[in-house]
């Protein structure tokens, strides 16, 4: 076994963390660096005990868990930015390579030929539904008031007791 092997392990074996192998205490026998280094770290681990832990500061929990839900935030909106930017390009590739192969095979003087014809059914299909596009609005718009409202009422329901819970903690 070589020293740096057994230097890795000193802090967890003066601790408790790691029990002593037949290998280690062999080492340790024959190495004074490696026995030095663990009775040195036995010394500052027994001190660590003997001192009383100091009292936290007043909300420093609430503190450390602003400051970590901060950092997770930044962090989630640079990869929101970089999937938006990686979707945006995915797209561009998507619209320049159809665009491509429209203007190499031909089928974008095709296309105009079809909307040439297309072109007057269309009008006639526009006519025909324009009287019942308000009808079709006012059900979308009462559609999304009502998921609105239930998405108010679900999220105002879930998010009361922990602001009730932190109010209690200040």
């Amino acid at each position: 076994m070589f020293c740096d092997e057994v230097l890795e392990t000193v802090e967890l074996i003066a601790s408790g963390e790691l029990t002593l192998s037949p290998r280690i205490t062999n080492h340790l026998a024959s190495c004074r660096g490696c026995a030095a280094a663990l009775e040195s770290a036995r010394r500052v681990d027994a001190l660590l005990r003997s001192r009383a832990a100091p009292p936290a500061p007043a909300q420093f929990s609430s503190r450390v868990m602003s400051r970590l839900r901060r950092a997770r935030w930044r962090s989630e909106q640079w990869l929101d930015w970089g999937f938006n930017v990686a979707l945006a390009l995915a797209g561009a590739l998507v619209v320049t390579g159809l665009w491509m192969i429209m203007r190499q095979s031909g089928l974008a003087t095709v296309s105009s030929d079809a909307m040439d014809l297309l072109g007057p059914g269309m009008m006639l299909f526009v006519r025909r539904i324009s009287p019942s596009l308000p009808l079709y609005a006012a059900a979308t718009a009462l559609l999304g008031s009502a998921l609105g409202v239930w998405w108010w009422a679900e999220r105002d329901t879930t998010q009361a007791p922990r602001r009730m819970v932190a109010r209690d903690h200040q």
